[in-house]
């Protein structure tokens, strides 16, 4: 990548606006607060107009306002102009009846198999090296909607082999164990990172390149990772963002609180 190339975005840009791509017309949302719920109103307000936001403290339909962007999924801002305001419980059980198609969400941890952890470090539990903030409504996401988009960005120990505590389950040992655990569907479809976007082998259900960012490589993706890739058949280029898209997301997040 050339030096005038890498001013025209930083690296949490490229996720916002790659995250954002994956979100279309028609489709349900479960967004957390920072870079996915803002993914989520870039595509709403630049090519997925009729998308559903939904976001945890019990707000449907929202229509984020560009430098109003929301710093908690309970404060006002995020509810501005929404379709529904039932309350926490009801949100989760829209996704219990089928009715959300995709989760976005991020994690401290996240093994080959995409299950991610954001309750402890450590191998003890109860006397664990940090204490995460815990699960939230991330195991309802991860368990219950039609597809997981994990975002994060991309650093080696982020991405281990085997998360020290599976807080929201994804394809948990990808033998057939996430059906045999009574979770029928779902599960995390991609991982979209700083540096690329990785899938799952239909069969073995093991974490795969299947596209590298700008200023990125196949290389500098292993590098970052603490554990074997697979790669797809064809690895993709992703095409940078464009002027639009970056003009567009600066406009909701002009504090730069999410985007840095």
């Amino acid at each position: 990548m050339s030096d005038t190339t890498a001013a025209r975005f930083n690296a949490s840009e490229l996720l916002a606006v790659i995250a954002a791509r994956q979100l279309h017309d028609d489709t349900t949302v479960f967004a957390g607060v920072g870079v996915p719920l803002l993914a989520a109103a870039l595509a709403k307000r630049r090519h997925a107009p009729r998308l559903t936001m939904v976001i945890e403290g019990g707000i449907i339909g929202p229509q984020i306002a560009p430098g109003r962007l929301p710093v908690s999924t309970n404060e006002m801002r995020a509810a501005h102009r929404a379709t529904m305001l039932p309350g926490i419980t009801d949100a989760f059980l829209f996704a219990q009846r089928g009715f959300v198609d995709v989760g976005f969400m991020g994690g401290a941890q996240i093994d080959q198999y995409g299950n991610i952890n954001t309750s402890v470090l450590g191998a003890d539990y109860w006397h664990p090296k940090v204490r995460l903030p815990g699960t939230g409504g991330a195991n309802d996401i991860a368990s219950l909607c039609r597809e997981v988009i994990i975002v994060t960005a991309h650093e080696k120990r982020r991405f281990v082999e085997r998360v020290d505590f599976i807080t929201s389950p994804s394809w948990l040992r990808g033998d057939g164990s996430r059906r045999a655990a009574g979770l029928l569907f779902g599960g995390v479809s991609r991982v979209v990172t700083t540096l690329g976007t990785l899938g799952f082998d239909p069969v073995t259900r093991r974490m795969r390149i299947e596209a590298v960012h700008p200023g990125a490589t196949v290389d500098a993706i292993r590098g970052n990772t603490g554990f074997e890739l697979l790669e797809a058949p064809e690895v993709a280029a992703t095409e940078p963002p464009t002027a639009d898209e970056l003009a567009m997301l600066r406009a909701l997040d002009p504090d730069r609180r999410f985007l840095g």
